[in-house]
Order: C-alpha cells, then sequence, then structure tokens
C-alpha cells in the first residue's frame, strides 16, 4: 500500500525552495499525508540525500513517534528532541556535524549537481521504542518489521 505524501512548498521531483535549505532560514518544509492503512499506530519519516558525495545517503531529518491521527507536518519544527506539534513526536540525529539534532535543510556542495531528497514516510503497526534522539540506522533496525505502508515525496535542490 502506497501512502500519498505532498508539500505546499514544492511539488514532487521540483526544486526546494531555498527558504527550507542550509542557504535559506533552514526550515522543515511541511508535509501533509493521506491513505494511511487501518491498523497504523504510529508514524515515522526519513529526509536523506542519496546524491551526497559520501559512502552513505545524507541524512537531513529522522522523525518518528508521530501520532497516527496526524495529518502531516507543520512548517518550521524546533530542533528539539520531542515535540508538543504533533504531540510527543521524537526527533533523531541528521549526518550534520553541527545543529545535528531535529531537520537540517539541502546544501549539497557548490557544482556538484541536482541533488534528489527523499522524505519517506512509514505507517507503522506498532509505536517506537527508540528514545528521542535515535539516529536513521537504528530507527530502520526497529521498524523493519513493522512497516504497513509507507510514500515518498522527492524534490531536488542544486547550488
Amino acid at each position: 500500500m502506497t501512502i500519498s505524501i505532498t508539500s505546499t512548498a514544492f511539488e514532487a521531483g521540483k526544486p526546494i525552495p531555498k527558504k527550507y535549505t542550509g542557504e535559506g532560514e533552514d526550515l522543515s518544509p511541511p508535509l501533509a499525508w493521506s491513505k494511511l492503512p487501518q491498523g497504523t499506530k504510529e508514524i515515522a519519516l526519513i529526509c536523506d540525500d542519496p546524491d551526497a558525495p559520501t559512502s552513505e545517503p545524507w541524512v537531513h531529518w529522522v522523525i518518528y513517534k508521530i501520532p497516527a491521527d496526524a495529518t502531516g507536518l507543520p512548517e518550521g519544527l524546533p530542533r528539539e528532541k520531542t515535540l508538543k506539534t504533533p504531540t510527543g513526536a521524537a526527533q533523531g540525529i541528521n549526518s550534520f556535524p553541527k545543529e545535528n539534532l531535529g531537520y537540517g535543510g539541502p546544501m549539497p556542495p557548490k557544482g556538484h549537481g541536482t541533488h534528489h531528497y527523499h522524505f519517506k514516510l512509514y505507517a507503522l503497526d506498532k509505536p517506537v521504542s527508540a528514545p528521542p534522539g535515535a539516529d536513521k540506522k537504528a530507527l530502520l533496525a526497529e521498524i523493519h518489521d513493522h512497516v504497513l505502508a509507507q510514500g515518498e515525496l522527492v524534490g531536488t535542490y542544486q547550488r
């Protein structure tokens, strides 16, 4: 089953506005989703860049423990371990050396071409037990056998 994930900030396959990048205000973009399957207990989201010149995709955002009744994420979530909105959502660490908690916007190397940012949403059949501050690898290991459905929104950016 596929979850529909969209943003009012950018269209699928199109450039992410500067406001949501490391060159701009570095705000997390607003996201919305629909078509969660019955039995969804929690939602998780990972955003990464497989075009990064690193051995693993560059992680821009890890957020989980999103309540199953949430229909999206507002713009500009604070870089806090536990969020008030959506209630109880937890953020993990990204790949940035400084300010590595929460969202870190696109900032590919200058002249490296167009990078693709994959916002991957997972509907889970059980709550995530990982504490706030988990990394992508730990989250994926925990949810591996518990994904009911997923969706993906890809945005681009180049410097």
